[in-house]
């Protein structure tokens, strides 16, 4: 069967490969697991990155991959989370703004462990928040895992952005088009891109062994992002707010397997099935 270079291109994980990302998946959602109890009106974001890092470093023996991750055209990342607050959308940097309460925060983790990576991240809600701040993070999640559930032998990637973008746009959202989700193990970022809005049918068809990571990132407003000063921190255009959720997911010959689980993490959406 005629492959592209892109589909040519994407790494097919062995067997003792895969049970190396489960190990690095379930680490990077344990430490979402711990800090959660953390994530309250009066905490920075920095404090939150120091108590991350400490945890990887002294307790899991993990390397915190975004720690002076430095991407072509980039200055090194510095810090060992991304902490994203209301209207910023990703690759938020840590800093010593407080938290209040009816803020939203997305963290994403990504640990490597032995060489491979693992990478999920959450929303959290300070405290309370408002009707429209608490739907959206629901909403998200929702597309998340409609994601997940187009993910098996011969589908594409296409279904998967397709499923999260028609939900999205449904309740009154936008879907961030600049990043997307990736391939992932041995690098932070392999192919391929995962788009989260797309055709069914369109892009690589997916195989058994695959690895990469599904984080829809969407808008309560328009789509349109600007970058901050930092480098990194990418907002919302019209200052909406917006969420991300991310799992790191393998194809297997049953469909779809989450590697990024822990005993903390939240249900999946009942209403999904």
């Amino acid at each position: 069967m005629y492959r592209s270079p892109s589909e040519m291109s994407i790494a097919i994980k062995t067997p003792n490969e895969i049970e190396k990302m489960r190990v690095a998946g379930r680490l990077a959602a344990e430490v979402l697991d711990y800090i959660e109890p953390h994530v309250r009106p009066g905490v920075t974001t920095a404090e939150l990155d120091r108590l991350c890092h400490d945890y990887m470093v002294n307790v899991q023996g993990t390397v915190p991959a975004p720690l002076n991750y430095a991407p072509a055209g980039y200055q090194p990342y510095p810090k060992s989370i991304c902490a994203s607050v209301n209207h910023q959308v990703c690759h938020g940097v840590p800093g010593d703004k407080a938290l209040k309460k009816g803020d939203i925060v997305n963290l994403d983790i990504t640990v490597i462990k032995d060489g491979w990576h693992g990478d999920t991240s959450r929303m959290f809600i300070v405290g309370d928040a408002s009707i429209l701040a608490k739907r959206l993070c629901a909403v998200t999640y929702e597309c998340l895992w409609l994601g997940i559930a187009q993910v098996r032998p011969g589908a594409h990637l296409g279904d998967i952005g397709h499923a999260i973008q028609r939900h999205a746009e449904a309740n009154g959202f936008s879907v961030v088009r600049e990043f997307c989700g990736h391939g992932i193990g041995r690098q932070f970022h392999e192919e391929p891109q995962v788009l989260h809005y797309g055709k069914p049918g369109n892009g690589a068809e997916l195989r058994p062994g695959m690895i990469f990571t599904i984080e829809p990132m969407i808008n309560a407003g328009k789509a349109a992002i600007s970058e901050l000063p930092d480098g990194w921190t990418i907002v919302t255009r019209d200052r909406s707010l917006s969420a991300q959720w991310e799992h790191t997911v393998l194809v297997s010959e049953a469909g779809a397997e989450v590697l990024t689980v822990s005993p903390g993490m939240p249900a999946k959406p009942a209403k999904l099935g």
